[in-house]
């Protein structure tokens, strides 16, 4: 990318160029190079989809390269936190305060979003905390610059370009300002942390003003979280995740992130509920255990894969059930007494030996992910020990 693509001092040159007439054909604008030509072309893009003049020059005659945008994109950390570090520092006493305060203070947008979308108070409260700390912490990026920048980028502009498109339709029905609006470097919005194409899908005017503003209105951001909760596939009246007690000899292979027993099937084992009851025996439930056999234990059910469309993060997605369960009235987990895990460089070693015994554990990144998770089980069940998918210096020392 020129690095003169990052200047651009001639907004008004842009602003004329972007009143040109459409061209016949609205094909993808590509990435990389000139970054006043990027534009004309998103211009024709939004032309040929039905956005007025006025809103595509509004959303792009100001538009800028965002140098610090590419540089978080660039440095995108990985998420190797194990789950007890994490969601002890992201449930915290501040936001289980905080979220029942605005499940009650807002408990009449609730109550619509339980009724038209089926999704819970706590669900929904669980997600606002996390983003955003309750609208605390959106993020200094203005949105339009972070979305120009990464659809002109050659990274994944097949994501950010729709997405700029999308903010053009967002300011032709005045939901975005493209001076003032700023959000996360990638271009999420609000307080819940959305892309545009999704506040355009799933927003829902909770207040009644005629607009979809996640930034200021609670009822806006509860509604709009719970329709896009939602469309991922929640299943009304059924729980997500519930902490369990484990006997000693339950059949460790069984366990995680699968879905083919049932309630009764666990409870068979010997599997029973931490605090309340299981739910019906005939409900699909997967057993998880973040921190292997010695840690804390979770039923998870269907509404547990929502949680993993809206972040692909095990340890993240499991954080966030279980912060919703607590503001739904459960206890804290017993943390158990896990065996350690393993450092970063310890568990690259691990996933090569893993990778050269033939277990597909995806790129050798450091991060126990799925891939991994199942094949330190298929080798822990072959070398005679607990196949709880929890990875140890004992069992890279066996490898």
């Amino acid at each position: 990318m020129p690095a003169s693509s990052a200047k651009l001092s001639v907004p008004l040159l842009i602003a004329a160029t972007l009143g040109l007439a459409a061209a016949p054909a609205a094909a993808a604008t590509p990435c990389g190079g000139d970054f006043n030509a990027f534009l004309q072309g998103v211009a024709t893009e939004a032309r040929a989809a039905g956005r007025p003049d006025t809103a595509i020059r509004a959303t792009l005659s100001g538009a800028r390269i965002d140098k610090k945008v590419l540089s978080r994109d660039r440095a995108q950390g990985v998420f190797k936190q194990d789950f007890l570090t994490f969601s002890k520092r992201s449930v915290s006493g501040y936001r289980l305060t905080h979220g029942a305060k605005n499940m009650k203070a807002y408990a009449s947008a609730f109550q619509r979003a339980e009724r038209d979308y089926g999704v819970p108070a706590p669900v929904i409260t669980g997600f606002w905390g996390l983003e955003t700390d309750f609208g605390a912490v959106q993020g200094d990026f203005n949105t339009v610059n972070a979305l120009a920048t990464l659809a002109h980028d050659c990274r994944r502009p097949h994501l950010f370009r729709p997405q700029l498109l999308a903010a053009i339709e967002m300011v032709q029905h005045g939901d975005l300002d493209p001076a003032r609006t700023t959000g996360a470097w990638a271009g999420e919005i609000g307080q819940v942390q959305m892309l545009p194409e999704d506040i355009i899908r799933y927003g829902v005017d909770g207040d009644g003003n005629g607009h979809v503003d996640l930034k200021a209105s609670a009822p806006d951001t509860i509604l709009t979280a719970a329709h896009f909760i939602n469309s991922l596939g929640w299943r009304r009246g059924e729980p997500w995740l519930q902490e369990v007690r484990l006997p000693g000899n339950l059949p460790w292979e069984k366990t995680g992130l699968t879905f083919d027993m049932t309630v009764g099937d666990w409870a068979g084992l010997g599997v029973s509920a931490r605090s309340g009851a299981l739910p019906s025996a005939t409900l699909p439930a997967a057993l998880i255990l973040p921190q292997g056999r010695k840690g804390p234990a979770f039923l998870a059910y269907p509404n547990f894969n929502v949680y993993l469309e809206w972040n692909q993060s095990f340890v993240y997605t499991t954080s966030a059930a279980y912060f919703a369960t607590r503001l739904a009235g459960a206890p804290r987990y017993d943390a158990g007494n896990p065996e350690p895990g393993l450092s970063d460089g310890e568990m690259r070693q691990l996933q090569e030996k893993l990778a050269a015994r033939g277990h597909d554990v995806g790129k050798v990144d450091g991060i126990l992910g799925s891939g991994t998770r199942a094949a330190v089980r298929a080798e822990q069940l072959r070398l005679g020990i607990p196949a709880d998918g929890w990875p140890t210096a004992a069992l890279l020392n066996r490898l």
